[in-house]
């Protein structure tokens, strides 16, 4: 079984942006509304059944792929369900500020939400206009009641004020547990590595097209609110969720790209070929996206042309496999042990970050 070429797959949102992903991707965009790609997902977006999921060239739908030949894909084991891959992988092109909001842990989703992922993800930075930021957690201890109000009164600045901005450039990698407050400012441009979720409570929904009856997964703020950390993200925690490996050139390597308290939910790596070859990497799904040059992806027994721009699933039936000729590559994969990490008391309560 070979990689599957998954042809563009734009998502329309109520933020600007796609510019980049459009480039890359070598398409034109339709509207200036299209800030998102969701790459290889086998899931959709929250309360719609049918946006973000991946079609082939052929029009079949990745998710029922997966499901038809679950251990041809994932190997041994089983998530969630007989579809699911483990890990969601996005770009996301921000031409505008990004909303406060915050995403629920393991425990929660399992408790409020019948599902056992949270939401824990990562960015990758590809490219950022200068002083360009991201906001992750609180600088200083909130007092809950006080959150509500502000909240309520959809009070930006205090909330924009009370959080940790964090100038990016290119190669940076910054972890965002689940139930931490963050933001990105426009002008960044991201790839995006989570759990296979879409689940988001919206602090800031006034510089959205959502409204407050859209912005607490269907639950009510008394019921999600526990979920949003009120502490205080300090600097030598924070400075824990960042990254800068992807500064430096990539090599023949397969290198993390994030700090290794993702590992439990997700890894992202790259490579270069550099006119030979990289490094083998073990069998198992993966996301691949082609940030540079052309080359080949070698399996066991197959090989795959590939160019800048493409995206494709790795199925785990293809084997170990290695990159060839002058490609680099960009490698999202599920957590480390998965699927028989999932549910695991560690990784309900989110202790496999903090």
């Amino acid at each position: 079984m070979i990689p599957v070429v998954l042809p563009p797959n734009p998502v329309q949102h109520f933020y600007r942006g796609g510019d980049r992903i459009a480039a890359l991707r070598g398409i034109v965009p339709e509207t200036d509304h299209q800030p998102e790609e969701w790459l290889a997902a086998t899931v959709s977006r929250f309360g719609d059944p049918v946006t973000g999921l991946a079609v082939t060239g052929d029009g079949a739908l990745l998710r029922d792929l997966v499901a038809a030949e679950p251990a041809a894909w994932i190997g041994e084991g089983r998530g969630r369900d007989a579809a699911d891959v483990g890990i969601l992988v996005k770009l996301l092109d921000a031409r505008q500020r990004l909303p406060v909001h915050v995403h629920p842990d393991r425990g929660f989703a399992t408790r409020h939400l019948d599902c056992p992922y949270g939401k824990t993800e990562a960015w990758f930075v590809l490219d950022a206009e200068q002083d360009c930021a991201v906001h992750v957690g609180w600088n200083q201890r909130v007092d809950r009641d006080e959150l509500d109000r502000r909240r309520d009164d959809q009070d930006s600045e205090w909330m924009l004020a009370h959080m940790n901005r964090v100038v990016v450039r290119e190669g940076m990698g910054v972890l965002v547990p689940a139930g931490t407050a963050h933001a990105i400012d426009g002008g960044i441009f991201v790839a995006e590595v989570q759990e296979p979720t879409d689940f988001s409570i919206l602090l800031e929904w006034s510089v959205t097209t959502s409204t407050r009856e859209e912005s607490h997964l269907d639950l009510g703020f008394d019921a999600v609110m526990p979920a949003v950390s009120t502490e205080r993200l300090a600097e030598a925690e924070l400075s824990a969720l960042i990254s800068d490996a992807g500064t430096r050139p990539a090599d023949r390597s397969f290198r993390a790209l994030l700090p290794a308290s993702a590992d439990p939910y997700f890894r992202l790596t790259d490579a270069a070929a550099s006119g030979g070859a990289t490094e083998q990497r073990p069998a198992g799904f993966g996301v691949v996206l082609v940030t540079d040059g052309e080359g080949a992806l070698v399996g066991a027994h197959e090989r795959i042309d590939v160019a800048r721009g493409q995206v494709l699933a790795v199925p785990h039936a293809f084997g170990d496999w290695h990159v060839e000729g002058e490609a680099t590559v960009l490698l999202g994969e599920p957590g480390a042990g998965w699927p028989a990490t999932l549910g695991t008391p560690a990784a309900q309560d989110g202790s496999g970050i903090r």
